[in-house]
């Protein structure tokens, strides 16, 4: 072993203060500190989804089996006409259940940020029940 290499293998770098290490993590490609770093946002990208409900849910309209109309009543009001075989409403139901199963009806049109204000039931010209839904955003 030679001289210059013995010496080489000797010099040991000077200690890296906090300033240093944190501007690593942003400037240094292909440093331990940086690999850590994008592996831990790579973690989260991908993994938090599995953990985490963020409360995003697709729109289906699958139980919707007929058409519904929804006319403007005024600035941010609507009115919704649903036929019953969609709301399936049962005999008998509560005020507040007839009225959770209409928003649930409607929520595939209108979105899950509507509130039912008021509704009427009326026939269509086969006789089918139809539900007269008003609501706002």
């Amino acid at each position: 072993m030679t001289e210059s290499t013995a010496a080489a293998a000797q010099t040991v770098e000077p200690k890296r203060g906090p300033k240093q290490i944190l501007l690593s993590y942003f400037y240094s490609r292909g440093t331990l500190h940086y690999d850590v770093m994008v592996t831990l946002i790579l973690v989260f990208i991908f993994i938090t989804p599995h953990v985490w409900d963020y409360g995003d849910k697709p729109q289906t309209t699958a139980h919707v089996q007929h058409p519904m109309q929804v006319i403007s009543n005024g600035e941010r009001g609507m009115i919704i006409t649903v036929y019953d075989a969609d709301a399936q409403v049962p005999a008998g139901a509560s005020f507040s259940e007839v009225k959770k199963i209409l928003r649930k009806a409607v929520e595939p049109i209108t979105g899950d940020a509507v509130f039912v204000d008021s509704w009427e039931t009326t026939t269509d010209s086969q006789g089918n029940l139809l539900w007269k839904v008003a609501a706002h955003r």
